[in-house]
Formats: structure tokens, C-alpha cells, sequence
């Protein structure tokens, strides 16, 4: 990255930094139902997606930093790496063993699951490249695929910490449990991707165009799995869901708005963006402490 452009990249907030540790949660599901949001399958499916999409998706987030620590040359950002590692693979085991609870509660992902398992795996996996400037290239492109990917987990999270409408809803305590300290979490270490992929890479067209490719891809595979979930669902008949119910429950503050989503576009691709500028380290932080999930994890290590 030229001089030029590093003086384009705004640095971390340092009041932001905070260290990060994996947390060995667990959840009981035994009494969660199939539709956790009371009488709003949809809402409950378009979330549930989370489920099929992050345990592989996350596994590859490992797969791919654990290649790229070699190159991290900053000693603060090498620990950051290491505690995003640890916190994304806890994040794809604890979503994970949601699915045997959807199994037995007659909605099998397996079919689906088996796309996203190729998509990470086959699409985006190790190529046999030879050693030199196509590696290289392969291992920077995925690194800022991530860091996009990143942008759109960090604002989920914070959405999800601020949905108080699914409390007022009703929704399940568990479910809820999970989804906000997952979200606690990516709020908690949102700058670690982008920070790493300026460390090593840093160039604007390739932030630009990885994040068209994210973008679209997540949209796809989201759509993709909202149908699935709908269309399987063995409590439900002609289930048809639409752009119309997302922008519904959006409006409703059940889901992400459609004009916030939209909204974060731009942010992401302003040349002054930095993950620091969004979200609330100290609410992130505030929930942790206070996550049922995440005390007795806590009290278990101790």
C-alpha cells in the first residue's frame, strides 16, 4: 500500500481495542420451539439462515487467517488475529449444534448445508497454485472477501443487540441468548479483518470489487436459505416468502431495516471507512458481562 493511500485510511479508535478471548459457550435447546419468534415463521427463518451459513463459513474464516499469520508483521494485530480465530471457530460450533434441534423438529438443513459446505470449500478454498504471486493473490482476495463479510457481521450484531422488538415479541430466550453473544462478539472484534487486510494488502479496488462479490453472494445464498426454510417446514403449507416481508419486519424492527442495510453500502466503500467508526464496543462488552451464555462459560474456565 502506497503512502498515499495509507494516509486515506483512518487508524482504529484506540478507547476500541479491547482483548479479544473466545468464550466456551454452550446452549440448551430442548425447549425451543421451531418457530422461536411466536407466530412469525418468516422472521424466525430469514435469522435460522445464520445456522446453515456460519458454521462453514467461519471454519473458512480459520482456514484462511491461520495462512495468513505468516504475513502479519504487527505484533498487536498478530494477537488480535489469534483471538478473532478463536472466537470464530466458537461461534461456528455453537451455531452448528443448533441444526440437530431443526432435525428433530422435522426441518432437515442437510440439503442446504451442503451448498454452503461446497461454496466455502470448492469456490473459495485452497487452489493448487504455485508458490509466488498467484498464491499470494488467491490468499489476499479471500482475505478481503472476509473483511466485507466482516462489515455486514459486525452490523447484524449490532442490529441484534438493539432488537428490542423481539424481546417485546416474545422470542425465545436462548435464541436470543446466542444471536447477541455472537453479536456481541463481531461488534466486539469488527476491526480486526479490515485492519488485517490494510496490514497486508490495503488497495481500494480490491476492497471494492470483494465487496461487490460478498455482497451479492451473501444476498443469494440468504434468499436461498429463507425458501428452503420456508419450503420445508412441515408446520407450514404454500409458504411463499417475498421482498415484501422482509421490508415488513423491517419496518416492524423484527429484522434489519431495508434502508439501513442499504445504507451501510456506502459506508463501507467511502476511502475514510474504519469498522471502528460503527457499532459500540462498550454495549458489546456490557452484554458479554451479562450474557447468560457467556457467565456460565465463564464460571466453567475458572
Amino acid at each position: 500500500m502506497s503512502n498515499k493511500q495509507a494516509a486515506r485510511v483512518p487508524q482504529p479508535v484506540e478507547a476500541e481495542r479491547t482483548a479479544l478471548k473466545a468464550r466456551k459457550v454452550s446452549f440448551s435447546w430442548e425447549h425451543t420451539p421451531l418457530h422461536w419468534v411466536p407466530g412469525d415463521p418468516f422472521t424466525t427463518h430469514t435469522i435460522n439462515v445464520l445456522h446453515l451459513l456460519l458454521p462453514a463459513g467461519e471454519r473458512w474464516f480459520v482456514h484462511v487467517y491461520k495462512q495468513v499469520l505468516p504475513h502479519v508483521r504487527d505484533e498487536r494485530l498478530r494477537e488480535d488475529v489469534i483471538g478473532f480465530i478463536g472466537q470464530e471457530a466458537m461461534h461456528s460450533q455453537a451455531h452448528d449444534e443448533v441444526l440437530p434441534h431443526l432435525r428433530e423438529q422435522g426441518l432437515d438443513p442437510t440439503p442446504y448445508t451442503a451448498q454452503v459446505d461446497w461454496f466455502f470449500e470448492k469456490l473459495l478454498g485452497d487452489r493448487t497454485l504455485p508458490p509466488g504471486r498467484a498464491r499470494r493473490w488467491w490468499l489476499m482476495e479471500r482475505v478481503a472477501l472476509i473483511a466485507a463479510i466482516e462489515h455486514y457481521t459486525a452490523f447484524l450484531g449490532d442490529w441484534v443487540l438493539n432488537a428490542e422488538e423481539l424481546d417485546r415479541r416474545g422470542a425465545d430466550p436462548t435464541m436470543l441468548d446466542l444471536l447477541r453473544w455472537h453479536g456481541a462478539e463481531e461488534v466486539e472484534h469488527r476491526s480486526v479483518a479490515f485492519d488485517l487486510f490494510q496490514h497486508v494488502d490495503g488497495g481500494y479496488r480490491r476492497r471494492a470489487r470483494t465487496w461487490a462479490t460478498a455482497f451479492t453472494a451473501l444476498v443469494f445464498l440468504w434468499q436461498r436459505g429463507v425458501r428452503f426454510f420456508m419450503e420445508n417446514d412441515p408446520t407450514l403449507l404454500d409458504a411463499r416468502p417475498g421482498l415484501r416481508d422482509l421490508y415488513t419486519r423491517g419496518r416492524q424492527g423484527v429484522l434489519p431495516s431495508t434502508g439501513d442495510m442499504l445504507r451501510s453500502v456506502p459506508r463501507y466503500l467511502s476511502r475514510t471507512y474504519h469498522p471502528s467508526q460503527e457499532g459500540c464496543t462498550e454495549q458489546a462488552v456490557a452484554y458479554l458481562a451479562s450474557s447468560p451464555a457467556a457467565l456460565a462459560a465463564e464460571k466453567r474456565t475458572a
